[in-house]
């Protein structure tokens, strides 16, 4: 049985972990932080080198975090402004987003369960277009310009028999996009983060990996075409929780740090396979794959989102 180990599906914190273990010396990474309106704060990392990627757990890319304090609470607008934020960070890893292309979203997730919901209500909330435009053109839009938006909930495997990869492979080969842009829920550190933070990456995504779940891998080598991956994390490991909490412990007590110790030790895996969330997930999900929506909606939108 393995020790404990934390679990995050988040680059910025296994950066903060590196470099706690390392005294803040990182090689083959480049962090660039900054905010860009109040309380939204972005965080670039790029992973530069393979070593790099190695000690970090993470592929090599770019892996752009946006954390907002207000995505947890309630807005009649459903936080438009961080949803014109997130569109252009969207819009910054999107290849070739000015020319007009075919681009396939694919919510992940399993729609039954509500903490894993994110990528399917998100795609309920999408603007489609690829069906019109091949019936009627861009004319039935009144546009000069348009991408052929696409979507797919693929379910998952204990439903449909099928690897959500074998999915989406056979849905490109006849479909032909020019970028797959996949949607998921995901697992974080710190129980800060949960419901406040978006992720999105230009190296694709592992499902399922967050929690242990190891599938396919969703990236452009897989797929054939390039990847951008965008999640949100809704759930903490459990032993993450106890961990943090007896390091407080055994910062303040002498006896802490053998309980520390032998928890961390321990190959009990009880714990560690549960996943903790917050009490009003149904609705924090509801609100987020709005936000998140929206925020596709406008990064791909040719006419509307020029000057975004």
């Amino acid at each position: 049985m393995q020790q404990f180990q934390v679990r995050t599906d988040l680059a910025l914190e296994a950066t903060e972990s590196v470099r706690k273990k390392s005294s803040g010396q990182m090689r083959g990474v480049s962090i660039d932080e900054y905010d860009t309106m109040e309380d939204v704060h972005i965080s670039k990392v790029v992973i530069l080198s393979k070593n790099a990627a190695k000690s970090m757990g993470k592929p090599m890319g770019t892996y752009i975090t946006l954390e907002a304090p207000a995505l947890q609470e309630s807005d009649e607008d459903y936080h438009r402004e961080i949803s014109e934020e997130l569109a252009r960070q969207i819009k910054s890893v999107l290849p070739n987003i000015e020319e007009e292309q075919s681009i396939l979203v694919v919510g992940l997730g399993n729609r039954d369960v509500t903490a894993d919901a994110l990528g399917p209500c998100t795609i309920d909330n999408l603007f489609i277009t690829r069906h019109i435009i091949k019936e009627y053109g861009k004319q039935a839009y009144r546009a000069s310009k348009m991408h052929r938006i696409s979507a797919l909930v693929p379910g998952v495997m204990a439903k449909t028999g099928m690897e959500t990869a074998e999915i989406i492979k056979g849905v490109i080969k006849e479909t032909t996009p020019n970028i797959v842009i996949v949607i998921d829920a995901l697992a974080a550190r710190s129980t800060k983060r949960l419901n406040r933070t978006v992720q999105i990456t230009d190296t694709g995504i592992h499902p399922g990996s967050g929690v242990g779940n190891h599938r396919n891998a969703l990236t452009e080598e897989t797929l054939g075409v390039p990847v951008i991956a965008i999640g949100i994390p809704v759930v903490v490991d459990a032993g993450t929780i106890v961990s943090d909490a007896l390091e407080k412990l055994s910062e303040e007590y002498d006896g802490g740090k053998a309980s520390l110790d032998y928890f961390r030790n321990s190959t009990d895996t009880q714990l560690h396979n549960m996943y903790v969330t917050t009490k009003n997930i149904d609705e924090t999900t509801k609100r987020l794959s709005f936000t998140l929506s929206e925020a596709l909606n406008m990064a791909l939108d040719m006419e509307n989102g020029k000057n975004s």
